[in-house]
């Protein structure tokens, strides 16, 4: 039999301050507005989150977990051939974008981050940094293949791809134009080629 997991106030207040904190930014949404919007009472959730900066650590940590392993999980998928990995792992990264106010939900937090914040800021810059090595070693991958060009400079197109695809994050989501996404993600799986 399985057990179903029980939902508790904890998990709700997650769910509702990140929602907020994506769709208003961080430093518009006040510990009043979650109590309100959660429906937990504001004692409940200091009981959890003694601020609301360690609020922002638990979630942040929760959408780097979840996106390292959604990103492992593909890049691991040895019954597809790197281009299509890569294809599925571009794809992974762009996420739920035009629902997050800077069309990343990293770069929306890191944006909304307190400047003395320098741990979390620290975390999203070392996610990334995971994210250009695991895209480094899937054009290592390509390149041994041959499905990419041998004189490929890995690791210098690694960080293209990454920057260039946080940027169309947010050009798609600032101009409102949900083709560019699909467009810049074509564009680099043919420019591999």
């Amino acid at each position: 039999m399985t057990k179903i997991k029980r939902i508790t106030n904890r998990d709700v207040v997650l769910r509702t301050a990140k929602h907020l904190f994506l769709t208003q930014g961080y430093l518009a949404t006040s510990m009043d507005e979650i109590v309100v919007t959660s429906k937990v009472s504001k004692t409940n959730i200091y009981y959890y989150f003694k601020s609301k900066e360690e609020l922002l650590a638990a979630i942040l940590d929760g959408l780097i977990e979840a996106y390292t392993q959604q990103m492992q999980e593909i890049a691991a998928r040895s019954d597809l051939g790197v281009q299509n990995r890569f294809e599925l792992f571009l794809q992974g990264m762009a996420g739920q974008a035009n629902s997050f106010l800077a069309g990343c939900p990293f770069l929306t937090l890191y944006t909304q981050m307190p400047q003395e914040a320098g741990e979390l800021r620290g975390k999203v810059g070392l996610f990334f940094q995971e994210q250009m090595h695991l895209v480094e070693n899937l054009l290592l991958e390509g390149v041994q293949s041959g499905e990419f060009s041998p004189t490929l400079p890995t690791k210098a197109i690694a960080g293209l791809i990454v920057s260039t695809l946080e940027g169309a994050l947010f050009l798609q989501h600032a101009n409102q134009d949900p083709a560019l996404l699909g467009q810049t993600l074509t564009t680099l799986a043919q420019l591999l080629k």
